[in-house]
């Protein structure tokens, strides 16, 4: 049997959803941007119809949505269209963020890449259950901080963030928020106004529509320097020929988990709970990394003592699992978020992810269950000095 649990890397496309997607890759092709004709109209109708179920799903307004290319590009818009247009400024992030938003904020810190000083930078530690103190946040905020960016549910360990409390906080203070909620959208309650939000990315392949397809959210006269020029495109903010197919395809995404996320979730929480009791207790010296009272549903992450992750997945190598972030599989490098919790190196390349999906079958979790307890039982005797 081969069980597919790497769904916080991608999920598969619901098949209600190809069947949305297809006509606009063959019968209904008109560029939306093509005002003169009524192909253009069928798709400028269907990216208008797709923008209000995205916000729909997020408690916006259908005219805050930007349609982008991944998640990745909505987070690189937000920080660096916030921090750009404001000349720079002092900005706080999460020593547990996507490499998306580390990545462009360690270029904006750099000498020069946002004015002749850069910008200034605070990295926020969290607990040992994986959540910010939003005591130090507090602590952390300046009269120049501009922008603070929290991932709200968090890519490997599966912990959610107090977003509502993180935005009271924020906005109290007079800086904007932005969130990488991408593994948050479609798998639980996000409700922008709610959460205080200014910008908020998402990506389609997360939440069963096709890869090359995403979002940012963006509030209401939210100040924000376009990073891609060329068409003015998405009321300026983001040129380029709009992907119809997989808008429709987010849109409708969006309008599946927006009817369905309620019950869903239960039932991949109590397969994600049946997984995890069916593996401890088959074996001892695993342990459940990040809170289990703020989680994900569908995210499993543990520790399995004195088994390195890499030679149990090609142990087990039917059950389609993870030892990280998908982005940073291919590096030997331990998980930045383990260290973040306080893990050793050895113990976080002894640590696996399971990413439970709306396809998952209970017959999956019991025979990937069963496995992993097989290959811990074999590999473990072998690793002894």
């Amino acid at each position: 049997m081969q069980v597919y649990l790497d769904n916080h890397a991608t999920t598969p496309v619901d098949p209600r959803v190809f069947e949305a997607m297809a006509p606009y890759f063959l019968t209904k092709f008109g560029n939306p941007a093509s005002s003169s004709h009524s192909f253009g109209w069928e798709a400028a109708e269907a990216v208008r119809v797709a923008r209000a179920q995205v916000a729909a799903l997020i408690g916006a307004q259908a005219t805050e949505i930007v349609f982008t290319s991944s998640a990745t590009e909505s987070n690189n818009l937000a920080i660096k269209g916030v921090v750009g247009g404001r000349g720079g400024g002092h900005l706080i992030v999460t020593t547990i963020e996507h490499s998306a938003v580390l990545d462009p904020v360690a270029r904006l810190e750099s000498k020069g890449a946002a004015g002749a000083a850069g910008a200034a930078v605070t990295r926020l530690g969290v607990d040992r259950e994986g959540r910010i103190r939003l005591h130090e946040l507090a602590a952390a905020l300046r009269p120049e901080t501009v922008l603070v960016s929290i991932i709200a549910a968090n890519n490997e360990i599966g912990v959610v963030q107090d977003m509502e409390a993180i935005g009271a906080l924020v906005h109290a203070h007079g800086a904007l928020l932005h969130s990488d909620a991408t593994q948050a959208v479609g798998k639980i309650p996000v409700d922008v106004n709610a959460w205080r939000v200014d910008l908020l990315s998402l990506s389609g392949h997360k939440l069963y529509a096709p890869k090359g397809v995403g979002a940012l959210y963006v509030r209401a006269d939210t100040p924000l320097l376009c990073q891609l020029d060329g068409g003015g495109h998405e009321r300026g903010l983001r040129s380029g020929t709009l992907n119809v197919p997989g808008i429709v395809g987010l849109g409708e995404a969006a309008r599946l988990a927006q009817e369905e996320m309620a019950v869903e979730s239960v039932r991949i929480a109590r397969l994600r709970d049946r997984l995890r009791e069916a593996i401890t207790g088959g074996l001892e010296g695993v342990r459940v990394n990040g809170s289990t009272g703020h989680r994900l549903p569908q995210n499993l992450h543990l520790t399995f003592e004195g088994v390195e992750a890499e030679l149990l997945m090609m142990s087990a190598h039917e059950i389609a699992v993870s030892s990280g972030s998908a982005c940073t599989s291919a590096k030997r490098a331990s998980s930045h978020v383990l260290r973040a919790l306080g893990m050793s190196d050895a113990e976080a390349h002894c640590s696996l992810r399971f990413g439970l999906g709306r396809f998952t079958t209970a017959a999956e979790i019991d025979y990937a269950a069963t496995r992993i307890v097989e290959a811990v039982g074999q590999l473990r005797p072998l690793s002894l000095p």
